[in-house]
């Protein structure tokens, strides 16, 4: 798997909203940010021509509007971030993330139940025979 490139908190910020609504245009994009952010139309314009840069994003002009498109799926985004913050701070073992979640007690009684039922999937698409 091809590392993915870096964007920052903000860029990401504005991915959300494209993996929400692609395609979508600048103007419907600006719209959107400046509903839940105090960023101005310019900085946005900024941050969306970044993420084309980096190779993020695609866009092609209908009319007189850019219409972008993600080039890379918010899951496969989202999954090498885990695995990569999972490496960095727990040397790739989930079983210490998880512990030290269930220690601090950040995890709800919700949360944990749909662990619960996350582990009893994998554990029957991989066809072991332990239950969790």
């Amino acid at each position: 798997m091809k590392a993915l490139p870096q964007i920052s908190e903000a860029e990401f910020e504005v991915m959300k909203i494209i993996w929400k609504y692609a395609p979508i245009s600048t103007n419907d994009i600006t719209e959107k940010l400046t509903q839940t952010t105090s960023w101005s139309p310019k900085t946005i314009q900024t941050l969306i021509k970044r993420l084309v840069t980096k190779g993020v994003l695609s866009y092609e002009k209908q009319s007189r509007v850019f219409v972008y498109t993600p080039l890379i799926a918010e899951k496969e985004y989202i999954g090498q971030k885990s695995r990569s913050f999972l490496a960095r701070y727990y040397d790739g073992d989930i079983t210490a993330m998880l512990s030290s979640y269930l220690e601090d007690d950040t995890l709800s009684k919700s949360e944990i139940d749909t662990l619960r039922s996350l582990l009893r999937k994998g554990t029957k698409s991989r066809g072991d025979s332990q239950d969790g």
